[in-house]
C-alpha cells in the first residue's frame, strides 16, 4: 500500500487537471429550439456589450484598488555605486589624516505613509459611488439586451405566422385552382376563373419567396444581438396560449422616473461630480505624511575593501506639502466643476422630460394595439366560417369565383391581422414596462 500510495496521488492529480481543462474549454450551448426565455439567458450570458460592461466593471474595480494603494504604506530601495577617476572626496577614518576616496557606494531603505492627502481622499470618497455607477451600467446594458432580444424574438415569430398564413392560403388557392379547372373542364364557366385562381397563386408563390428571405434576415440579427455563431441553426418556440395570457399589463400604474436606470445612472454621475467638487474645494490644504529612511554609506580607496566598513545612517519625519499659488487654476477647476453639475442637473431635467414622454408614448401604444388585438382575434373566427360557407357555395354553383376570391382575401387579412397585434401588443407592453422601469433583466 505504501508503494501504490505516490501513484494515487499522480493520478488524483491527473484527474483533477482534466477536469479543469474540460471546464475551461466548455462552451456554453443553446438548444436548437429555444424559448423566449432562453434566448435572454443567452443573450445576458453571451451578447458582447453586456460581457464589455462587466469587463469594464472589473476594470473599474482596479482602478479603484490603484488609487486606494496611495493609503497603504509605501516601501522603496536604493543602491548606487561611484568609481572617482578624477578628483575625489575625501574622508577621515584615524585623527589627522586625510584619505582620497576612490570608489563609494550606498544602500538604502525608504518609507512612506499617507496621513492627510486631497488625491487618495477623493478616491477613498469615489469608489463607493464608482462601483455603483458601473453596476448601474451594466445593468442598463442587461435591461437593453432584454428588450432588444425579446423584440427581434417576437419579430422572427411573426414572420414567421405568416409564413404560415401564406401557406395556408397557397393551399386554398391550389385547391381553388383546382376547382375552377374542373368547372372550366366541364363547361360550367369560362377560363376567366381559372386565370385568375392561376394569377392568385402565383402572387402568393411570390409573397412566400419574399417573406422567406426575410425571416433569414431577421434571424440573423436575432443571433447577433444573442451572441450566437451565425452558422448554428436555431428555431423559435411558439405557444400562443402563453403568448396571449402575457399581454396583460396593469395600466394604473404610476410613473416614478427613479426606477429608470438612465435617470439612477445621472444621479450617481452627479454625486460623482459633486465629489470633484469637494475635491477642489479643499485643494489648498497640505498633504501631510510620515516618512523615515535608513542608508548604508561604504566608502574607500580600494574596490576589494569598499564593502569590509559600512557607516549607517537614519531618520523618521514628517513631510508637509503646502500649494501657496499655482495661477489660480485650482480656482478655475472648481468653477469648472461647478458649472459641470449644473449641466448635470439640466441633463436630469431633459431626462425627466424624456422619461415622462417615453411612459405616456407607450402607454398609448400599449393601449391601441391591445383594443386592436381584441378586435381583430374575433374576425379570425368569423372570416373562416365566411370563407368555408362561399367555397362550399362556388363548388355547388351558388357562388361565383369572385366571391371566393373576396372570402380568401378576407380571411388571409384577418389571419395576418390578428397575429401582426397579438406580436405589437406584446413589444408595446415591453417598451411600457421599459419606460416604467420596470423590466428586469432577470
Amino acid at each position: 500500500m505504501k508503494k501504490l500510495h505516490p501513484l494515487l496521488i499522480i493520478n488524483f492529480i491527473l484527474i483533477l487537471n482534466t477536469t479543469s481543462i474540460f471546464a475551461q474549454s466548455g462552451a456554453d450551448t443553446i438548444p436548437n429550439v429555444v424559448t423566449l426565455k432562453q434566448s435572454i439567458l443567452f443573450a445576458l450570458r453571451n451578447q458582447p456589450t453586456v460581457r464589455q460592461a462587466a469587463i469594464d466593471r472589473q476594470i473599474n474595480e482596479r482602478d479603484i484598488r490603484i488609487s486606494l494603494a496611495g493609503w497603504l504604506p509605501q516601501l522603496n530601495s536604493s543602491a548606487a555605486y561611484n568609481h572617482y577617476f578624477k578628483g575625489s572626496p575625501v574622508a577621515s577614518t584615524t585623527p589627522g589624516v586625510v584619505s582620497s576616496i576612490v570608489e563609494s557606494s550606498s544602500l538604502g531603505l525608504q518609507a512612506s505613509q499617507v496621513i492627510y492627502n486631497n488625491d487618495v481622499l477623493l478616491a477613498s470618497k469615489a469608489s463607493n459611488y464608482s462601483r455603483l455607477f458601473y453596476q448601474q451600467n451594466t445593468q442598463s446594458s442587461q435591461i437593453n439586451v432584454v428588450s432588444d432580444v425579446s423584440k427581434a424574438f417576437f419579430d422572427v415569430l411573426l414572420s414567421q405566422k405568416q409564413l404560415n398564413i401564406i401557406n395556408e392560403n397557397i393551399t386554398r388557392l391550389q385547391r381553388s385552382l383546382k376547382d375552377a379547372y374542373n368547372r372550366y373542364q366541364a363547361g360550367v364557366v369560362d377560363k376567366i376563373d381559372y386565370k385568375q385562381a392561376t394569377i392568385a397563386l402565383n402572387n402568393e408563390l411570390a409573397v412566400r419567396k419574399q417573406t422567406t428571405e426575410t425571416i433569414n434576415s431577421k434571424l440573423a440579427y436575432l443571433k447577433q444581438i444573442m451572441g450566437v455563431n451565425p452558422s448554428l441553426n436555431i428555431s423559435l418556440a411558439y405557444d400562443s396560449t402563453s403568448y396571449e395570457k402575457e399581454i396583460f399589463i396593469d395600466t394604473n400604474q404610476t410613473l416614478n422616473v427613479n426606477n429608470r436606470i438612465e435617470f439612477q445612472l445621472l444621479q450617481t454621475q452627479k454625486n460623482l461630480k459633486n465629489l470633484n467638487v469637494d475635491y477642489y474645494r479643499w485643494g489648498f490644504l497640505p498633504s501631510l505624511s510620515a516618512v523615515g529612511s535608513y542608508n548604508l554609506a561604504y566608502f574607500n580607496t580600494r574596490y576589494s575593501d569598499l564593502y569590509s566598513n559600512a557607516y549607517p545612517t537614519g531618520y523618521a519625519g514628517l513631510s508637509l506639502t503646502l500649494p501657496i499659488f499655482q495661477g489660480g487654476r485650482r480656482l478655475q477647476n472648481l468653477s469648472k466643476a461647478r458649472l459641470q453639475i449644473q449641466r448635470t442637473d439640466l441633463d436630469i431635467v431633459n431626462s425627466q422630460n424624456t422619461i415622462n414622454t417615453q411612459y405616456i408614448q407607450a402607454l398609448a401604444s400599449y393601449k391601441s394595439n391591445y383594443n386592436n388585438y381584441q378586435t381583430l382575434k374575433q374576425n379570425v373566427a368569423l372570416a373562416k366560417d365566411v370563407y368555408n360557407v362561399v367555397s362550399l357555395q362556388y363548388r355547388e354553383g351558388v357562388k361565383t369565383y369572385l366571391d371566393v376570391i373576396v372570402s380568401q382575401a378576407d380571411l388571409r387579412t384577418s389571419e395576418l391581422n390578428y397575429y401582426n397585434s397579438l406580436f405589437q401588443v406584446l413589444s408595446s407592453k415591453i417598451d411600457l414596462k421599459r419606460a416604467l422601469g420596470i423590466l428586469s433583466a432577470e
